[in-house]
Parts: C-alpha cells; sequence; structure tokens
C-alpha cells in the first residue's frame, strides 16, 4: 500500500469517526428531548426495554444505556425479548449479545407463531393477530418483573406512517402516541425514539455493527399496506426534504375548531361572541401559504 493510499484510509476513517459522532450527538439529543418532553422517565423507574433484534431496539437499548449514565435521576433497565419460535430464529444471538453488555435481561419464550400459522389464512396479513399476542405477553412479563414502563422501539417514522394507515384504511385521525397507557390499564408504554428518522437508525446500526436479526414472520410477507405506505413515505422525503418532519410536527399541532370532530369542538351549540378571534377562520391566509405553489407542489399535482 503505498503512503497516498495509507492517507486516504486515515482521511476516510477520520470523516467516518466524525459523522459517527455527529450522529452520536444528534440522537442522543432526540431521545432526550422526547423523554423529559413526555416525562417518560422518572425516578425509581425500571424501564422494560423490548427487544426484538432489529435496529431499532438495538438502538433504543443502546442510547437508553448511554443517557442513564448521565440522567438527572436514577432508574433501571431490564432488556426483555419474546422468542417466538419462528423456524430459522437464531436463539443465541440476544443472550450473547446482552451477556456483553452486562444488564440485566429476561428472554420469553411462547410459541406464537404456531398460533398465527394456524389461525390466519396462507397469505393473510399476520400482523395484527401476532401484535395482539405480543403484547398479552409482553404487558404479563412486565409485571412479573417489576417493571414500571415499557419501552418499544418506534420511531418519528412509524408514527407517519401509522397515521397514514389510520386515515387511508380506517377513516380515522388516530396516530401512534410516544407515550400511553397500556391496553389493560396497567403498564405506561414509552417510545422514547418517538423523535428520530429512521434512516438515522439504520446509519446508527451500521456505524454500532449490531447483530441484526430479521423477522421472519410478518416481516417477510410481501405487500403489506404498511410497507407499501412506508415506501411511500421515503421516496416522497427524497424527492421533496421536509415534508415527513413537517407531517410528524404536525400532528403535535392540532387544531380541534379547524378539524371535524364533535366530540372535541362544540360545533353544534358554537355562538357567536361580538370579540374578534386571532385563531378564527384562518386556515392559509399567511402572506407565506397564499403565494405560488413551489415546484414541488407542482410536481405532485402533475403526478
Amino acid at each position: 500500500m503505498t503512503q497516498a493510499d495509507l492517507d486516504e484510509a486515515r482521511k476516510s476513517e477520520k470523516k467516518a469517526a466524525f459523522e459517527g459522532n455527529k450522529l452520536s450527538k444528534r440522537l442522543h439529543r432526540q431521545v432526550g428531548q422526547a423523554i423529559a418532553d413526555f416525562n417518560m422517565i422518572e425516578a425509581g423507574d425500571k424501564v422494560m426495554v423490548c427487544l426484538s433484534g432489529g435496529k431499532d431496539s438495538y438502538a433504543l437499548l443502546d442510547i437508553l444505556m448511554s443517557l442513564r449514565q448521565r440522567a438527572p435521576v436514577s432508574f433501571e433497565i431490564v432488556a426483555v425479548n419474546l422468542d417466538q419460535k419462528q423456524p430459522g430464529f437464531p436463539a443465541h444471538v440476544l443472550p450473547e449479545y446482552l451477556g456483553k453488555l452486562g444488564i440485566p435481561f429476561h428472554i420469553e419464550n411462547q410459541d406464537t407463531y404456531s398460533i398465527v400459522k394456524r389461525l390466519i389464512p396462507e397469505g393473510k396479513t399476520m400482523c395484527s393477530l401476532c401484535s395482539r399476542l405480543r403484547r398479552g405477553i409482553l404487558y404479563r412479563v412486565a409485571s412479573e418483573l417489576g417493571a414500571t414502563k415499557i419501552a418499544l422501539g418506534h420511531h418519528r417514522d412509524d408514527m407517519v406512517v401509522t397515521l397514514l394507515m389510520n386515515m387511508f384504511f380506517g377513516s380515522r385521525m388516530k396516530g401512534m402516541p410516544p407515550k400511553l397507557v397500556s391496553d389493560d390499564g396497567k403498564h405506561i408504554v414509552i417510545r422514547p425514539l418517538a423523535y428520530v428518522a429512521e434512516t438515522d437508525l439504520e446509519r446508527w446500526a451500521v456505524h454500532r455493527q449490531y447483530p441484526i436479526i430479521p423477522c421472519t414472520l410478518c416481516g417477510s410477507q410481501d405487500n403489506l399496506q404498511r410497507a407499501q405506505i412506508k415506501q411511500m413515505l421515503r421516496e416522497w422525503d427524497k424527492r421533496f426534504p421536509g415534508r415527513v418532519d413537517n407531517m410528524f410536527s404536525a400532528m403535535g399541532n392540532i387544531v380541534p375548531s379547524h378539524m371535524m370532530d364533535r366530540n372535541l369542538y362544540p360545533f353544534a351549540t358554537l355562538q357567536t361572541t361580538g370579540v374578534a378571534d386571532p385563531s378564527g377562520d384562518k386556515a392559509f391566509d399567511d402572506d407565506e401559504d397564499c403565494g405560488p405553489a413551489d415546484n414541488a407542489i407542482v410536481r405532485l399535482k402533475i403526478d
């Protein structure tokens, strides 16, 4: 190898280290901000991190462990994996990985794979039943372990996709909240990656070299509606950067008086007040919004 090759290699390594450090700071800042904004973790909490073997849950555990070292409050972490007994699942990977990290963990063995395969006809979507079974088991395990919070690895893109899924196929304006009470009313579920873009998680997984375990159950099904919506958003964000960020921000800036839900706003009993309302009948009244459409919107309409 020539001196020029060595110099180029060092330059590439230095650039990779710089980019990795910048990405690390952004991820830790975003996760810390989400935790603070929604009061996800409190003093004395025992956080059960649900680890699937995918990039998102690996990153969630990784970042929470790092943040715990400098967090203003003390909390515990226990990693939990549900081994659903899919054929070919490498059961040794997660115990070995978690053992090296030196944190408490629990592997729950439940053959939900056989149940799903038996009850769902061939070619039909498995996600709904699989999710229900998995939730029930994880809630039980959380109680057994004394966990006060259940942390899931859903990120910003998952939340936007869920919103569109509910709009397109469920006729509901409903998303995926960063914090909620579980179905059984006994647990608090948190999503600390709520502010994180999936592309950043993909880059982080490569940087950290996680031992990724691909899903061989629902993840291998073709033409899932969620996968199609996700791909649509990916392509849209490449063509028109910032649109997905704006959609995500809109989920936290709801104006009930300018929607149509009669349970959220008293449209039926609305009366004049004689007092000017600065947030009244305005939709796109700002000069910026009423100006000529930018090329991105024009192209979108043409397409």
